[in-house]
């Protein structure tokens, strides 16, 4: 009897030890919720400076340092694809003050490489900042004056023209593949290190065209730079009317976007994630952000946190079938 009263008595301190352990970490988990952030914010950018996550994530920054009465600092950490940066956070500490901005390249990546140099369950997606078509650019001196003019032309040397992109296993590349499967032909990859290398090289004629993020052309685009054969949209951009869809010219169905999202360590509070996903989905309501959003052709698509990780896993998917598809090889 005694025995057993001891060891009644043992499992219900036991459990009470665990009910107030879990309200304790509760406890700390909505209060630091409660004081974020209370220093600088740091986002990786792991991509150049004038590329379409660096953008859009400027501009979100600094509405959230606004909001937040701290500093929100980008930080680019180009290489590798955005694997650089993206490592920079994965080992960082999971307290909400190192966030990842990176483009649709996170669900390209583990369409190119074979093993990454991450877990992917290392991070948790926070939410999208937006959404952008590409523009396929030529150099203003380009013989291409339509989607057919190249797609003749590289049929005709297969293999042989080549197209830019901002690196191995970037969207840019993967969505450049796509545009080349889907037409039917061949062409020669040349990787850049980043967007605004590889729309210079297009500007120069050393490439073909570039399946460039609309936000990041549109100067160039305007400025006569390079002409805009096409955007990637089902529909014509407000930011470019002008500019026709490459589905409206005889490729109907042909559409595929660019996105840019946020992402933290996974061990990072839910109280903690949760706060920012809410304050980026009010600063994406901002008529600044969306005013700033509008001229540079960006769409905002804000989503709740359970609605990013759907939105994420499903472009995961999409790229592999890509990759799969255009039959890349996997480095």
């Amino acid at each position: 009897m005694v025995v057993r009263f001891q060891s009644q008595l043992i499992r219900a301190v036991a459990l009470c030890a665990g009910f107030f352990f879990l309200q304790s970490n509760l406890a700390v988990a909505q209060g630091s919720a409660a004081n974020y952030p209370n220093k600088t914010v740091k986002m990786i950018v792991p991509l150049t400076p004038g590329s379409g996550a660096d953008i859009a994530g400027r501009i979100v920054a600094k509405s959230l340092a606004e909001s937040w009465k701290q500093p929100v600092i980008i930080e680019n950490r180009p290489g590798a694809g955005g694997l650089v940066g993206t490592g920079v956070v994965v080992s960082s500490d999971p307290d909400g003050y190192t966030l990842l901005v990176q483009s649709a390249s996170y669900a390209a990546n583990p369409a190119i490489y074979k093993k990454l140099p991450y877990d992917l369950k290392s991070l948790t997606d926070v939410n999208i900042l937006g959404t952008s078509p590409y523009a396929l650019v030529v150099s203003a001196e380009s013989p291409y004056k339509s989607i057919k003019d190249l797609v003749n032309a590289a049929k005709a040397k297969p293999g042989i023209i080549p197209f830019a992109s901002a690196g191995v296993g970037s969207s840019t590349h993967l969505a450049a593949e796509y545009f080349n499967q889907t037409m039917g032909i061949k062409m020669l990859h040349v990787p850049f290190k980043g967007s605004p290398e590889a729309i210079q090289d297009t500007i120069a004629g050393r490439t073909a065209y570039y399946m460039a993020p609309l936000q990041t052309a549109i100067a160039q685009i305007q400025g006569g730079k390079v002409r805009a054969l096409g955007v990637t949209s089902a529909a014509r951009s407000e930011a470019a009317p002008d500019i026709p869809t490459i589905a409206e010219q005889g490729f109907p169905n042909f559409e595929i976007g660019l996105w840019v999202g946020v992402w933290a360590p996974s061990a990072t509070p839910a109280a903690v994630l949760q706060k920012i996903n809410t304050d980026i989905n009010r600063a994406l309501q901002d008529s600044e952000v969306r005013a700033a959003y509008s001229k540079a052709g960006i769409s905002i698509k804000p989503m709740n946190l359970s609605e990013t990780e759907k939105f994420v896993r499903s472009e995961i998917n999409k790229y592999t079938k890509i990759a799969k598809d255009a039959g890349i090889e996997p480095q």
